[in-house]
């Protein structure tokens, strides 16, 4: 018995998407979700209580930091994850390759696993799939990640060849090792890069496998958009319609949209709470920078059209003064609203997905936010 499941409610008439519920141990999540991530068992300047506040259904915590400090020997004594940050709802872990993979020439791939310094006292560490596998098992989070190569963009067809094997390989090793399937599912991730015929025979192996779920990973490393919106279209044909697919490191706004058109349940992005620390906004209308002068005297809200608690309470004049001031409490705000921005999206996106209208309100969010939402991010 699988810890999870996926309930496929509602397919859009308009575009294809999605609507659906996923069951997991610690309560339902709506989908498509936009899921906050707390990458050492916080999400940055948020607590929990906030978290739930504006709806986040699910979060994402990181294997890779939380192995490094505190360890998971310590979280696994405070009882899993949830217990160690006050968390009671869902909780996702990634593998920690991607960190891994991030460090470049200082790691060594081998068949094993991967060998690399520690980014806290350069002490020489090991990841292979049966550790990733370990380390998420003592933190006890709802949903795994396998340990797979998120290769670099551009490659060649060769190394991702190569890669897209090897991932193929560490996935069964993973699952081989996985012992708490009653309480924790375990997530195939499909690579491939931007090769067709690659993301084709690593989704069809993992399904092969039969993962409770599936990721789609090596997007949003430095392509296009339309290359990646390719790489998800060619991952995602092969997924089976009864299990959630998850598209990895993406929150750009349009991108859930985009994503959701093309069959995506759940994203996942460090953009909200990173951008919100140097002052960078998303709002109703496009993006705004709380730094510029002309909001010195503006009493208004960041956004007329939210309702999270900072746009509740407070104006940009008086968020510029704390964001110039380096004041703490500023970056909680900043924070607070741009996560729940992308949550209040993720809303959105599933009630015009129920009334059959998600292309038509693609175009009227474009029409308010900008076309240039696919140019940058930021």
């Amino acid at each position: 018995m699988d810890a999870i499941r996926y309930e496929l409610k509602h397919i859009c008439k308009q575009t294809g998407a999605r609507y659906g519920i996923l069951h997991t141990p610690h309560g339902d999540v709506e989908t498509p979700i936009f899921m906050p991530v707390g990458t050492l068992a916080t999400v940055k300047g948020l607590s929990p209580e906030e978290l739930k506040e504006m709806h986040a259904g699910i979060i994402l915590s990181n294997t890779y930091h939380l192995w490094l400090r505190p360890g998971e020997d310590v979280v696994e004594q405070a009882g899993g994850l949830h217990q160690f940050m006050n968390y009671d709802g869902p909780i996702l872990t990634d593998s920690g390759g991607f960190q891994v993979f991030s460090l470049g020439k200082t790691r060594k791939i081998k068949e094993e696993g991967v060998y690399f310094k520690s980014i806290i006292d350069g002490k020489a560490l090991f990841l292979s799939p049966e550790k990733a596998i370990d380390i998420q098992n003592k933190l006890g989070s709802d949903i795994i990640m396998s340990l797979d190569e998120c290769a670099p963009y551009p490659c060649t067809y060769d190394y991702m060849k190569k890669s897209v094997e090897r991932t193929l390989r560490w996935a069964k090793r993973g699952q081989e090792a996985h012992q708490n399937w009653e309480k924790q599912s375990l997530f195939g991730i499909v690579q491939g890069g931007e090769f067709t015929d690659l993301r084709e025979q690593c989704a069809k192996a993992l399904v092969e496998m039969n993962f409770p779920g599936y990721s789609i990973g090596g997007t949003s490393v430095g392509e296009p958009k339309e290359v990646m919106y390719k790489m998800v279209e060619d991952a995602i044909r092969y997924l089976p319609e009864d299990k959630p697919r998850y598209l990895m490191g993406v929150g750009n706004p349009i991108d859930l949209i985009e994503g959701a058109i093309r069959g995506i349940d759940m994203f996942d992005c460090v953009l909200p709470t990173r951008v919100a620390r140097h002052g960078a906004m998303m709002t109703s209308t496009g993006r705004i920078n709380i730094n510029n002068e002309k909001y010195k005297y503006d009493f208004t809200p960041l956004d007329p059209n939210c309702d999270c608690y900072t746009c509740r309470h407070y104006t940009k004049a008086y968020l510029r003064h704390l964001h110039k001031s380096e004041e703490i409490f500023g970056k909680r705000l900043l924070s607070i609203h741009n996560v729940r921005f992308l949550l209040k999206l993720s809303e959105n996106i599933r009630q015009a997905i129920q009334e059959d209208r998600l292309a038509d309100f693609k175009e009227e969010f474009l029409n308010q936010y900008g076309h240039d939402v696919y140019e940058r991010a930021f």
